[in-house]
């Protein structure tokens, strides 16, 4: 059976302001832990967050370089989960209005020796604040924490699915890299984890409308280890859907109409890979 690989990209960007997107404390890399944490990053008792205006100005820049709509009113929502490196128990975050919504981003991709353009479109970029980081080296099997980074201003950048294999997960990940540096929005000092990316993978058979199940790959901060991540996960993707066309013809008794309805296929196409791929009804 033949496979078309679906993916689209989330991608967290610092952005280059000299101060956290909800206080005043310092966002260089490389301090001593702790030592650029404020009363607000440490969500202290009656401290309340002020909106950094240059990271929403740096926001509206890259959503004016994608084509993107600028929201003229956006809103900022809690985004509950309890991880010990983030002292609120929730992240403030954007969810119901975007303050980037649309865009898109071309790049030229090389294939089979030819050059062609390939155009990703964007389905939002919202800012954030980043969480703190948990340290797991040299400290006789304890954690530490630091919360140097609690409340860095990100800018996440989240794709359509539309593309359609690791090569072009690649290419889209380095053009939004070379825009971001270029505008000046972000340094893009990936081992310092200023750029990285998480990517949602799925496969369906090809001429399926249905996606298959996705799997997330989170805090890729290469571009060699996106390419691999997805490769390696696409065969193992490949056979839970396989696994799950067997489970619908026998749910549906062998029946082929009914199963190719069930899985959002047209008849001919699932029978013609049936029978290519007899599989036990």
């Amino acid at each position: 059976m033949q496979w078309e690989v679906v993916i689209g990209l989330e991608t967290h960007t610092q952005l280059t302001t000299e101060s956290k997107i909800f206080s005043g404390a310092p966002t260089a890399f490389g301090a001593e832990p702790n030592t650029q944490a404020c009363p607000v990053d440490l969500a202290l008792p009656g401290v309340l967050p002020v909106l950094n205006k240059g990271a929403v100005e740096r926001a509206i820049q890259f959503g004016l370089a994608i084509g993107a709509h600028i929201a003229p009113r956006s809103i900022f929502a809690r985004k509950n989960y309890f991880y010990p490196d983030l002292p609120k128990g929730y992240q403030i975050s954007q969810y119901e209005i975007p303050v980037v919504q649309g865009g898109t981003i071309s790049f030229v991709l090389e294939k089979d020796g030819q050059s062609e353009v390939k155009t990703v479109h964007l389905t939002r970029a919202h800012l954030e604040e980043d969480a703190g980081k948990s340290l797991h080296e040299d400290y006789h099997g304890m954690t530490g924490i630091d919360l140097n980074r609690a409340g860095t201003p990100l800018l996440e950048i989240v794709t359509e699915p539309d593309m359609r294999s690791a090569g072009e997960a690649v290419a889209y990940a380095k053009a939004l890299h070379s825009l971001v540096v270029w505008l000046g929005v972000c340094d893009g000092n990936m081992q310092e984890g200023s750029f990285r990316c998480d990517a949602n993978v799925s496969v369906r058979p090809v001429g399926q409308k249905e996606y298959g199940t996705r799997c997330e790959i989170k805090n890729l901060n290469s571009f060699r280890f996106l390419e691999e991540a997805i490769n390696y996960e696409v065969p193992s993707l490949a056979r839970v859907e396989w696994e799950h066309i067997e489970r619908v013809l026998r749910e549906c008794k062998g029946n082929v109409s009914q199963a190719a309805r069930a899985l959002g296929m047209h008849r001919r196409t699932l029978q013609y890979k049936l029978a290519k791929f007899p599989v036990n009804r």
